[in-house]
């Protein structure tokens, strides 16, 4: 299975540690095989995880924006960054909203096991 995501200029990385945790940031040059420029900052690579967009940007362009093709809305759109919203909207529930959707979810369940029961229990007749 062959790699589909290159360390290679215009890249769109997410910092996946430190001070800018779950930022966009692009690739604007390599310095060597650990180190790479970012439009922000100088990163190491196992401090980043790349991304399956890419940028057509010159190499020594540091002021490109992500928001230019719409790419923090494509991203937020994929798999990935819905599973990043989802995981931040329940990092920022307490104990109360929880609970509700805990009495909800019972709620739910029990209504689905009354239904299916009456419905087997016809069946069975």
């Amino acid at each position: 299975m062959p790699f589909k995501r290159y360390v290679e200029i215009g890249r769109v990385a997410m910092v996946n540690y430190g001070e800018d945790y779950g930022k966009l940031v692009v690739i604007s040059d390599v310095i060597d095989q650990n180190s790479l420029l970012m439009t922000d900052a100088h990163l190491q690579l196992k401090r980043m995880t790349l991304t399956d967009y890419k940028l057509e940007i010159p190499q020594d362009c540091q002021e490109e924006r992500l928001e230019q093709g719409c790419l923090v809305a494509k991203f937020e759109g994929s798999s990935w960054g819905r599973k990043l919203a989802k995981r931040n909207a329940l990092a920022v529930t307490n104990d109360f909203d929880r609970y509700k959707a805990a009495s909800a979810k019972m709620t739910k369940a029990r209504a689905v096991r009354t239904a299916y029961n009456a419905m087997k229990k016809a069946a069975a007749k």
